[in-house]
């Protein structure tokens, strides 16, 4: 049997919609996964769905916001009816809030707490609360895989990123600690791991990286000057720890972060 086999998986991603999540579901569709794009916006599901069902029919996709249990649950109800089982989480949802970010004049004490409470909600209980009502069904078959996304910025101080930073720390942590007691408390079955990304440009941060005719900002000038590879990373550069982290390649691998960054962990900086 192929260990690296995702043939008929079902595979939930969360943030389906956004770039990274986005290109995690389509890798996955051309692998064979059944794909449930998850989704806090309809039409943003239905143009999703939509486009990637040029890739294959085993996609589908759902309206749901994944900080809301009643919202989560419901959902889980309707796909496990229709599918009869959920495989793999990929907690993809995730962002920043230009409150929980401190501006090139500002000062820590300039943070909006609302956002950066907004900013911990959506990368910390986004992530929990979906395990949560998931990972039920996950616990009823004895088996199923969760992947977290962190980031660099939770193990080293990424300046002006205060509420990301802070929420993205606790992923590592709540990996860590979910892939415990899953793995205690019903089996060698149930894996928790996690991704973390270097730098790569996204919506949310195209304007800090890159100036309007494509060169670097100041701030992308750095990120790449601490990246031994010298460049940001492309989306499907993502797809091989992914694989690996959802196959039974890795059936006894829990509770790890997979650095896709270039060096950039790596590297002192000297």
């Amino acid at each position: 049997m192929n260990s690296f086999n995702l043939e008929n998986k079902v595979v939930l991603v969360t943030g389906g919609g956004g770039v990274l999540g986005g290109s995690m579901a389509e890798y996955l569709l051309k692998q064979g996964a059944i794909v449930i794009i998850l989704h806090y916006k309809k039409d943003t599901v239905d143009e999703t769905v939509k486009k990637m069902s040029l890739i294959s029919a085993k996609v589908d996709g759902f309206v749901c916001n994944v900080v809301d249990e009643t919202s989560l649950q419901t959902v889980a109800d309707v796909i496990i009816d229709k599918y009869g089982k959920i495989d793999i989480l990929i907690n993809a949802a995730g962002g920043n809030m230009p409150g929980a970010t401190i501006g090139p004049t500002q000062s820590f004490f300039d943070i909006n707490m609302n956002d950066f409470k907004k900013v911990v909600d959506l990368n910390l209980f986004g992530s929990i609360i979906p395990s949560i009502i998931f990972g039920k069904e996950m616990v009823k078959n004895k088996k199923g895989v969760i992947i977290n996304i962190s980031s660099m910025a939770s193990e080293r101080a990424i300046t002006r990123v205060a509420g990301y930073s802070a929420s993205k720390a606790a992923i590592d942590n709540f990996t860590k600690w979910l892939s415990v007691e899953l793995a205690l408390k019903y089996g060698d079955g149930l894996r928790v791991n996690a991704i973390a990304p270097g730098f790569f440009i996204g919506n949310q941060n195209r304007a800090l990286l890159l100036n309007e005719d494509g060169s670097y900002t100041d701030r992308g000038n750095t990120i790449i000057a601490n990246t031994p590879m010298k460049r940001f990373g492309d989306a499907d550069e993502l797809h091989g720890a992914l694989h690996y982290l959802c196959s039974d390649a890795s059936k006894f691998v829990t509770g790890i972060t997979i650095p896709v960054d270039g060096g950039f962990s790596a590297f002192s900086g000297v």
